[in-house]
């Protein structure tokens, strides 16, 4: 939602800190915030203002109308205002229709003031521009305030002056009074739009000798512009509506949505209710949430919610145990039902958030079935074969009853079920597969009856369904047939010519962002519509430079260029007049202005969602200038069988052709909602000859383009018979559809449904998933929206359950009476599916080019060898655990992680004169790279220098495990003339030992189960150093050794197993890792101490001729 209401405390500190004005604003800041748990002595030592001042106390909780409820304390002290609270803090009230606690109050000083002296003070946001509301009577029973006050409206990108408001909006203000009045109402508009408010009311506002004072004020911010107000805002918080409390679960819903590019909604309306919801798409969870209630379950419905735009398999896994976490809290005699519905989903891969569900399900098996809950399953969309039958799989092996139901069924036929309207089919008919890329060979001319389950009504004949009025004869079209159709701009009173036909065969589009998917998408709904080319002509994304991208046409592979920035690409491809944007809601703003001021470009969709209201009116202000017309924002796009779609419109290839989107119907279509947009391409194929055209105008409360453009445009366009409107509970713009039909400007049949009949039912004021689904009036309501279309002469359904009856009964007329004749279906050309898509469904296999096992990084969480990083961290398992797991898969005991980590330090440097250390010197001092020098000192380990752990490993193990006595030992490796390895130091001995060994020894002997083989090492060390002090076990034996003893001793480890990791190398990585520390150190320091190229010094080279040319 982007309109967020703000408690008065939170509005008047906003208004305090940043209102700009030479008016004399009294009582900044005083104000105190009174709760149940409130220190009273505290708050005075904060606000020592309550002990010596006279007093109002209200509640703020998003209460209209408080001084006529009685809410509000005038003219007290402090301990009056303590007796006052005592009847009211923490007291259940009735407000309307809503029941709730009141727990927080306002405290501010008392303002003496005459009734001539209070005014009231209004600005709010439309289309068009500002409304300022201004009335020189305020207060408690000012009335009807739209009648009386003087409006001043200020258009998208004006400013207000003072002379305006002195003229408009003061005439009936004392002379004395307008200068204050009218700095003050400037200042004030000045901060509504600075601060991105949408909503500002002050009543009353005082003015008298000392100035202006602020008393009741309510309003709303834009919350989607957070990112723009963040530095002046704060942290805002935002109560919930008076009647429903906040919960933390729907904090926590709120904050998973906060963190991610989904959209993930939950509000609590009844939690001990039985019917609980988990639905896709905003539009959908609107549409249930309506059935539910038109069957008589507004009282069980328990939330609303939804999650959309193609969530995690993490993200929907917290989000349904959110919920199965409420609904298992209490029982209910009846048991639980869970809907878990949804439209077609557009481009969401259904199985993969599914996955999510089904893990929650499993984690609360448990609880599902103590509590009797029956889950019902609706959806479609990509992969959802595969979701479906996971979550059908789910039921069989946990025992809880799970209904699963396809596209077939009619998308709110399950609630009937759920609630126990209609039968349960034993066995539904199930389409195609995704994989199923053909057309239906046994299509016959006509359209084919329909497959879906009927809805949870009794099956009507069509002779049953009927509008109520026919469509009132209006004047001829007047040659409207035309190219371009006039748009009248209501901010500047003229008409400004737009295309009628927005999408041909022939258009080119240009798409804004690296979104691959869509663009192949695009391509692949191109080659089934059989056109001559590709409807991309090239994308922009200006953090690349130029460069061809690789896609599919058909068979062959083609390359298609992409552009550092829009100049480039128009000039580059003049026939392109479409732009897609898939900018985010950061840069939609900035790259659709820009887009405009190319003359070529002619449409312009916006798929980004929570864009700010202030900035698209801005974009819809200047593309009326244009003649542009704009698609959403927060949209899917749109589609034009046969010709074109944008982006991931229609879904997957599969929907494409099973709602025979390749070829034009008869029908067009125009909704809010993207999902709801495919579920109407699925209904009007069932019900119709096809969809001719259809456009979702996205869900924000100022889309682009209004229903009423895209009525306008299909009604002048010949090919569309007949229209369908899935309108939504907030705005107006459907009356105007309704003056349309009465004034005979819109004659073709027109099908309307307006979505959000649930909201008049709550008692508290629920906002739904979309930006604009809200009712600020009663006429905004889809009750009273419907009725007006329903009198106007549309033909409108009892429900949305009824919508495909309706369309079809329709769509039967107009076949008798001989203005639609279906045509003869044409089987599209077969499309390759996409190897990636082929193997996500599971219908093709490939030997993979990698094996890995002891990591994955695919999920949300990754994970070494099993165990989740956030377990290790928890585990605190160290760095010596995190090498268990990634190089032995195992996860050792504790005290084999601290000699991991004991041999990491000991080896970490051993001085700059070994090889090693010296190569990274030279190298750092050449002025190379950290990476270069780091391994121009890593390469020179092997046998001589540090590599000995391996060998000195595999040597006494061979040795200890032949039964050889040490003697033995040494005088074989004499007699074959080989090193012992790990036996050895250049300058510790017997006499000079070396520290870090001896360390490492009695840890060892400490914590080790077992020594075996180092007891043998240090036998062979007692008969070598009796030969020679220096020839001691050096460090690197002593590692060999005794990490042989851990892996054959610590119980994690076959023998096998422990011999194998010795043969492969896995001991040498210890003095790898390790050293690996120093030569960084080394690197850095002499980078640090700026030394420069390195040259050996000649007195410290033997310079030698050749033998035969000294003597």
């Amino acid at each position: 939602m982007s309109a967020k209401a703000i408690s008065e405390q939170t509005g008047k500190e906003f208004l305090f800190k940043h209102l700009c004005t030479s008016a004399a604003l009294q009582n900044r800041f005083r104000y105190a915030n009174v709760s149940a748990d409130t220190d009273w002595a505290r708050l005075t030592q904060e606000h020592p203002w309550l002990l010596t001042e006279r007093l109002v106390v209200k509640p703020d909780q998003l209460i209209k109308r408080r001084g006529k409820l009685g809410l509000v304390g005038v003219d007290l002290d402090l301990q009056g205002v303590r007796e006052w609270l005592k009847s009211r803090l923490m007291k259940e009230t009735t407000v309307g229709k809503a029941k709730g606690v009141l727990r927080n109050f306002l405290v501010e000083p008392f303002v003496p003031h005459t009734q001539e002296e209070e005014y009231y003070v209004c600005i709010y946001a439309t289309r068009e521009g500002d409304h300022v509301l201004f009335h020189h009577e305020g207060g408690v029973d000012i009335g009807d305030v739209d009648a009386k006050a003087q409006r001043l409206m200020v258009a998208v990108d004006d400013k207000l002056r003072e002379d305006q408001v002195r003229e408009e909006l003061l005439t009936h203000v004392p002379e004395d009074k307008k200068e204050v009045l009218s700095s003050f109402l400037v200042g004030l508009f000045n901060l509504y739009e600075d601060l991105y408010f949408t909503y500002l009311e002050i009543n009353p506002l005082v003015v008298n000798k000392d100035g202006v004072y602020v008393l009741d004020m309510a309003a709303k911010i834009d919350a989607t512009a957070d990112y723009i107000c963040k530095a002046k805002w704060g942290d805002v918080e935002f109560p919930p509506p008076f009647g429903r409390e906040a919960y933390p679960e729907e904090a926590y819903i709120a904050d998973l949505d906060a963190k991610s590019g989904a959209s993930l909604k939950l509000t609590l309306l009844n939690p001990r209710g039985r019917i609980w919801t988990m639905v896709a798409g905003g539009g959908a969870s609107v549409v249930y949430s309506d059935t539910i209630c038109d069957l008589g379950g507004v009282d069980e419905l328990a939330n609303y919610g939804e999650y959309s735009g193609a969530p995690s398999e993490q993200q929907t896994y917290d989000y349904a145990k959110t919920i199965l976490s409420l609904m298992t809290r209490e029982k209910h005699p009846q048991g639980k039902v869970l809907i878990v519905g949804g439209s077609i989903a557009n481009f969401t891969n259904v199985a993969a958030t599914f996955k999510g569900i089904v893990r929650a399900i499993k984690d609360y098996q448990g609880p599902l079935k103590e509590h009797e809950v029956t889950i019902f399953v609706r959806r479609g969309g990509p992969n959802y074969q595969e979701g479906l039958r996971v979550m059908g799989e789910v039921g069989k092996t946990t025992g809880i009853p799970i209904h699963v139901f396809g596209t077939e069924t009619h998308m709110t036929a399950i609630v009937g079920m759920a609630l126990g309207h209609r039968p349960i089919p034993n066995q539904p008919p199930m389409d195609a597969h995704t994989a199923n890329f053909l057309l239906n060979a046994s299509s016959g001319p006509m359209t084919p009856a329909a497959t879906r389950t009927a809805s949870f009504s009794e099956p009507r004949s069509p002779t049953e369904v009927s509008p109520a009025k026919k469509p009132k004869a209006g004047p001829p079209p007047d040659g409207l047939h035309s190219v371009l159709w006039p748009q009248k701009n209501v901010v500047t009173d003229d008409w400004t010519a737009k295309a009628t036909t927005l999408f041909r065969k022939q258009t080119k589009a240009i798409i804004w962002g690296m979104q691959t998917r869509a663009v192949q998408g695009m391509m692949d709904f191109d080659y089934v519509c059989s056109r001559d080319e590709p409807s991309v002509a090239a994308m922009v994304y200006p953090f690349t430079g130029d460069h061809k991208q690789k896609f599919y046409w058909g068979h062959k592979e083609i390359l298609l260029p992409v552009y550092k920035n829009m100049a480039d690409a128009t000039k580059k491809h003049p026939e392109v007049d479409v732009l897609i944007s898939f900018a985010s809601l950061r840069s939609a703003f900035d790259s659709t202005m820009e887009a405009m001021q190319f003359p070529q470009i002619r449409t312009i969709s916006i798929i980004a969602e929570g864009i700010p209201e202030a900035q698209t009116r801005k974009m819809i202000k200047v593309a009326d200038e244009k003649g542009v017309t704009i698609i959403g924002p927060a949209t899917v796009g749109g589609i034009k069988p046969g010709c074109f779609k944008i982006g991931n419109t229609g879904g997957m290839l599969d929907n494409i052709l099973a709602s025979k989107l390749y070829r034009p119907g008869s029908v067009a279509y125009v909704s809010r909602s993207g999902g709801m947009s495919n579920e109407l391409n699925n209904i009007i194929s069932r019900t119709t000859d096809g969809v001719y055209e259809g456009v979702a105008i996205g869900g924000d409360r100022y889309p682009g383009s209004t229903f009423m453009d895209h009525v306008l445009r299909y009604q002048d366009t010949p090919g569309v018979e007949m229209i369908v409107v899935l309108g939504e509970i907030g705005g107006t713009e459907e009356y105007r559809i309704c003056q349309g039909i009465i004034e005979g400007r819109i004659t073709k049949p027109v099908v309307c449904w307006c979505i959000g009949t649930c909201a008049t039912m709550f008692s508290s004021e629920v906002q739904f998933g979309h930006a604009g689904a809200c009712a600020n009036q009663a006429s905004e309501t889809a009750l009273a929206k419907n009725q007006a279309l329903r009198d106007a002469g549309a033909y409108v359904p009892k429900s949305f359950d009824e919508l495909g009856n309706v369309i079809r009964t329709v769509y039967d007329e107009l076949v008798a009476n001989g203005t639609i004749v279906p045509a003869q279906e044409v089987p599209p050309p077969t499309v390759p599916m996409d190897y990636s898509w082929a193997r996500e469904l599971g219908l093709i296999r490939k030997p993979a080019s990698f094996m890995t096992s002891i990591c994955d990084e695919r999920g949300q969480e990754l994970i070494y060898a099993g165990m989740p990083i956030t377990e290790v961290f928890k585990e605190e398992m160290g760095l010596g655990g995190v090498l268990g797991l990634l190089w032995f898969q195992r996860r050792l005991p504790r005290y084999a992680c601290q000699f991991i980590e004991m041999c990491l330090m000991v080896t970490a440097d051993h001085g700059p004169a070994v090889s090693g250390a010296h190569n990274t010197i030279v190298c750092a001092r050449a002025g190379k790279d950290l990476i270069s020098s780091l391994t121009s000192g890593l390469l020179t380990i092997g046998d001589r220098f540090g590599g000995a752990l391996d060998a000195a490993a595999k040597q006494f193990s061979k040795a200890f495990d032949s039964g050889m006595l040490p003697m033995e030992f040494v005088n074989k490796m004499k007699k074959d003339g080989k090193l012992i390895m790990g036996i050895g130091h250049r300058v510790k001995s017997v006499n000079n030992p070396d520290m870090r060994v001896q360390i490492l020894k009695d840890f060892v002997k400490q914590h080790f189960t077992s020594t075996q083989l180092l007891d043998y090492a240090l036998d062979v060390e007692k008969i070598t150093t009796s030969k020679k002090p220096n020839l001691i076990l050096n460090v690197d034996g002593f590692i060999g050794v005794a990490f042989v003893d851990l892996l054959r001793t610590c119980g994690g480890f076959t023998r096998d197993e422990a011999d194998e990791f010795v043969e492969i190398g896995a001991l040498n990585g210890i003095f790898v890792l390790g050293r690996s520390m120093g030569f960084i150190g080394h690197y850095l320091d002499q980078k640090r101490l700026k030394q420069g190229l390195y040259r050996h010094p000649w007195d410290d080279i033997s310079y030698v001729l050749p033998e035969h040319m000294s003597m």
